[in-house]
Parts: structure tokens; sequence; C-alpha cells
């Protein structure tokens, strides 16, 4: 995590991104308007990343230092933290120069809303909902699949998560062959959500919001957004930014009304460098409490 905040992602050779384009590959030879179809593509690729990291643990077992190394190389390489404040921040500044067409260009980046008719109060509400359900899925996650499962954990996780990317949207395409992709996404991430909810309350009052409104509306909102997961970070960040999140958006060119979350005013541009800082205190509570949960695993 470390390397993740010193260096970022890899602008070169991201073996993320290399593995969305053997994924991609792999698809445009199997694909079929088929739920097996597309579970036996899920299968395949999750196993495709998983299947050399479990290599990797067992060839490093009782030696500390390349376990130490690939652990390292590993997390760094499924972690975007740094990155996804980054994007945010970009966007900030954007909106603070009054370059709305910046800010749209940026957005997509963040998250797949169409981003050409918001407004400077509507990006900014896109990009903090956005860092709030990202810091679940970029940092916390992975922390607790590495911690429960090492390395194979930490790869098949970030595999399911970037195939939910790819092919989960409900879309004419993909509302069958993306069904196992999405549902899997689902399951590997009810815990780290919730997670991430409670993280965000213990660390509401680095950004002046208080634990308990946090949580209200975690539990409270939570479970009106339409994901089964999303909603719970999104409103615990809307509680601990004394925020109100939701509304009405528009997603590959459907508008869509999402619950509101939260009971405070509507973000502004302000708020983005906001949820980025609770985001940044979020991820490093999360990567102290995986060292530590995978210490006593070891004892």
């Amino acid at each position: 995590m470390a390397l993740d905040a010193l260096l970022g992602d890899p602008r070169r050779g991201h073996p993320v991104a290399a593995f969305g384009r053997a994924a991609a590959r792999l698809e445009s030879r199997m694909y079929a308007d088929s739920r097996r179809r597309g579970s036996v593509h899920v299968g395949a690729c999750v196993l495709a990343a998983a299947l050399p990291a479990l290599a990797a643990h067992r060839l490093t077992r009782g030696r500390p230092l390349p376990r130490a190394a690939a652990v390292a190389a590993t997390v760094w390489a499924v972690t975007g933290a740094r990155s996804l404040r980054r994007e945010a921040e970009r966007t900030a500044d954007a909106l603070d120069a009054n370059d709305l067409a910046a800010a749209r260009a940026m957005l997509p980046g963040l998250c797949s809303r169409d981003p050409d008719r918001l407004g400077a109060k509507d990006l900014a509400r896109a990009v903090v909902e956005s860092v709030a359900e990202n810091t679940s899925d970029a940092a916390v996650a992975p922390l607790v699949w590495g911690a429960l499962a090492g390395l194979p954990g930490l790869a098949a996780y970030r595999a399911v998560n970037t195939l939910d990317a790819m092919v989960g949207y409900r879309s004419p395409r993909y509302e069958r062959f993306g069904w196992a992709a999405a549902r899997l996404d689902d399951v590997a991430n009810w815990a780290p959500a919730r997670l991430t909810a409670v993280l965000a309350a213990a660390c509401a009052p680095a950004v002046g919001g208080g634990p308990r409104g946090s949580l209200r509306a975690a539990v409270r909102d939570g479970g009106q957004h339409p994901s089964p997961n999303a909603g719970r970070p999104e409103a615990a960040f809307a509680g601990a930014l004394g925020l109100r999140l939701g509304g009405a958006s528009v997603y590959h060119g459907v508008p869509q009304y999402r619950p509101e979350l939260g009971d405070g005013r509507p973000p502004e541009p302000r708020d983005i460098r906001r949820a980025a800082r609770l985001s940044r205190a979020v991820t490093v509570t999360a990567a102290a409490l995986a060292a530590l949960a995978a210490l006593a695993g070891r004892r």
C-alpha cells in the first residue's frame, strides 16, 4: 500500500490492464447470449489469474523475503487508491477553474455516468459517489481478500472486479453473458463494502464529521441503493461528509433515479477533496487492519 501511495499505478505494463486485454480476447472467441457461456468465461479468467498467484504462494512458503516481495508487488498491482484520489482531485481542479469541459472529459475515468449535460454540482456528486464506492472496490476489498486468502485472494478478487467492470453492466449484449460476473462481484464485495462503511464512520472526524451520523446514514439509507453493496459506502461517506448523495443520473443514455443517501446538503466541488481525504484515511486504516488480520491468521 505504501508503494501505491508513493508511486500510483504503473504507467506501462500494468498487469490488470494485460488481464483485461486477455479477457476481452477470450470473450470475442466464446461470446454467446448465454449465462452458461458467461459463467465459463468468468471461471476461465479467474482461474488464469489465481493459479499463478497460487503457485507463487506455494513457492514462497517458508521464505519470508520472497513472500514479502511477492505480496508487496501483488498488492501494488491490484489496488488503485492513489489513482482514484488523483483522478478525483484533477476533476476538482478543473471545477475550481470553471473548466466544465475538462471536468466532463475526466468523469468517465471514474464512473460510467454520462457527463455531457452535467453542471458543476452534478459533477461533484458523481465524483464523490465514485470515490466512496471505489474506496471499497479499489482499496478495502483487495486488502480483505489478501488478508483472508493471501496471493490467490488478491489476484482472484481483482480478476472478478475487473470482469464485472467489463461485462457486468446490464445492457442488451451483457444481460445474460455478464450475469455471472456481476453476481460473483456482488458476493466478493458484500463484506468489504460494509467494512468500508464502518471504517468511513470511524474516520469521519478526519473530515469534520461524526461517526454516529455516518453509521446512521449507512444503516438507514445504504440498503435502498439498487446495488447490494455500493449504497453502504456511499451512504456512510454522505453521513461523514454531511452531504446528500443520490438522485437523477444518466447511464449509457438511460435515465435512472437513485434513492437519496444522507440528509445533508448537495455536494459542491470543494467536497471532492474532502471525500478524497476520507478515502485516504479509510485506506490507511484498512491496510493496518489487514496486516493485523494476516498476522493473526498466521499465528
